[in-house]
């Protein structure tokens, strides 16, 4: 790639909701060098990146900062090719695949011509991709420009080399995916006892070799670990005059996850930041207990969570409005809410079904103690990451006291709301010029209903349809929780916390990061209504 001259005409800069900025790039070799610049000197408030097919995403650590972070990426200048050199990665592969047969066709080559193209020039590592470990490579041979399946498989084989438009991957792990298959390896892509996990970085460069037989690996945990069960490990030592302190699930209800603050800037890892859905409630349980606001917590959907206690503990219960009770062989009581309290060594503590609201935090001082998975106890229901989610039978141990006291709280929490539907704001999305101009107001002057396959990768909303303007297909580009993104349905999906970190579909507008828990406490049925807002600040072009 040949050095060119240092950009200094202002860039196209498009506001993300009130946390991040799209960058967009000339071509490719810029999307790389204007990447590479900003990880050597990041602009203000920088606190993530991901690169994309023409676009930077750009994520601020607050929305004070996105202004200061606009106006020094409009005159960034970038020489386009300067940028640190990337490893290079070769990989074995056996040209077998499903559909090279149907390659070649849609090509014109033979599939012995497929296999010469695909393995007769180097690939570039661009941009992750939807899954850890996905990575687009770019920068080889164009004939291979092959489209994608009409209908995409519901399960990729790991290992399965693909193509897909001018773009090659391997998919790290087995999953849905819509790209043609040519082949397969035994390279392991995603390694979380590797540093980096992932075998593939953006600026590689990445060499694919025909061999006839490759050996075939078993397929690293997806957790990075066992499920939980039992005691974890990382616990601390046994005391000797009892147990340690922990909790027995004696039921996980609908779904319990272990959550805490998440890991946030990973996004060139293809890893989302997760973490509890209403970040809120959870910091609430944290500190009514004296955790640090980011200690492990247990987030139950929609209630059925009962938990023993091994040891007396502390613990608070906060998030959606509903019973809490606590139960012993003298009966049952009330638990307080939004307060800390003692629960026994031998209590069990029942959440029940939410009157309102959808999620409910459980917190205990000293926090869940499960091994950690890229720094956060969370789980990532989509990557695969963390704990897997809480079952009957299963003890979580409990970490050790913190020495921060206990505290109570004499205002409210601003949680799930009085009746009717919720209303959260909203920015007009990054490519909102791409349906009618009535659009936001669509948008904004009805109110949505929270479809039943939502969850905690997305809302999906049921209501008047949007309409998009152009039937383009746009290049696959950085996205954020709350983004809006409008498939061809034109019924819209809410990101939420668990979201793939790049997607192909416009995204019209961007829930304001404050009013993100509101989304958390959402459930099927439930109304939402956005009021749409003007444009984060940013320097005019």
């Amino acid at each position: 790639m040949t050095p060119g001259p240092a950009r200094g005409t202002p860039r196209g800069i498009r506001p993300v909701g009130d946390r991040a900025l799209l960058v967009e790039c000339a071509d490719l070799d810029d999307v790389l060098a204007l990447h590479a610049g900003l990880r050597a000197e990041p602009v203000p408030g920088q606190a993530d990146l991901l690169a994309a097919a023409t676009t930077v995403l750009v994520v601020v650590d607050h929305p004070e900062s996105l202004g200061a972070a606009a106006a020094a990426l409009a005159v960034r200048e970038v020489a386009v090719g300067q940028r640190p050199p990337g490893r290079e990665v070769l990989v074995d592969t056996v040209y077998d695949g499903a559909d090279l047969e149907a390659v070649a066709v849609l090509t014109g080559l033979s599939p012995e011509g497929v296999v010469d193209a695909h393995t007769g020039r180097p690939w570039t590592a661009a941009f992750g991709g939807f899954a850890p470990g996905f990575v687009y490579l770019a920068g080889g041979d164009r004939r291979l420009d092959a489209p994608r399946l009409d209908t995409p498989r519901t399960a990729v084989p790991a290992g399965s080399v693909a193509v897909g438009g001018p773009f090659s991957a391997v998919y790290p792990r087995r999953s849905p995916g819509g790209w043609r298959l040519i082949g397969r390896t035994s390279a392991v892509l995603w390694d979380l006892d590797r540093e980096p996990p992932a075998l593939v970085r953006p600026g590689d460069t990445v060499r694919f070799r025909a061999v006839r037989d490759v050996a075939l690996l078993g397929a690293p945990s997806a957790t990075g670990g066992a499920p939980l069960s039992g005691v974890s490990a990382a616990a601390s030592p046994t005391p000797a005059d009892g147990p340690p302190p922990a909790l027995v699930v004696v039921a996980a209800g609908l779904q319990s996850l272990v959550q805490d603050a998440g890991r946030p800037g990973r996004l060139d890892l293809g890893v989302s930041a997760s973490g509890a859905l209403d970040r809120d409630a959870a910091r609430r349980a944290n500190r009514l207990v004296g955790n640090p606001r980011g200690a492990a917590v247990i987030e139950t959907l929609l209630g059925g969570l009962q938990v023993r206690a091994v040891t007396d503990v502390v613990v608070a219960v906060t998030g959606a409005a509903g019973p809490v009770t606590r139960s012993s062989g003298a009966g049952s009581t009330e638990a307080p809410r939004d307060v800390p309290f003692r629960l026994a060594a031998g209590e069990e503590l029942g959440v029940g079904a939410p009157e309102r609201g959808a999620r409910t935090y459980l917190a205990v001082r000293g926090g869940i103690d499960v091994p950690a998975v890229l720094g956060s106890r969370s789980t990532d229901l989509l990557s695969g990451l963390g704990p897997a989610p809480l079952v009957r039978g299963q003890t979580l141990r409990v970490g050790a006291p913190p020495g921060e006291a206990v505290a109570v709280f004499t205002e409210a929490p601003d949680l799930v709301a009085a009746p009717g539907p919720a209303v959260v704001d909203v920015v007009p999305g990054p490519r909102a010029d791409w349906f009618t101009a009535d659009t936001l107001d669509v948008l904004c002057g009805q109110v949505w209903s929270v479809g039943d396959d939502s969850n905690r990768v997305g809302l999906r909303l049921h209501g008047t349809p949007l309409r998009r303007t152009t039937s383009a297909e746009l290049p696959s580009e950085g996205v954020v929780a709350g983004s809006i993104q409008v498939p061809s349905s034109g019924r819209p999906v809410v990101l939420l916390a668990d979201h793939p970190v790049s997607g192909g579909y416009p995204v019209v507008g961007v829930v304001r990061d404050a009013h993100l828990d509101r989304l958390a406490q959402l459930r099927p049925g439930d109304g939402l209504r956005f009021r749409v807002g003007a444009p984060p600040g940013r320097p005019s072009p």
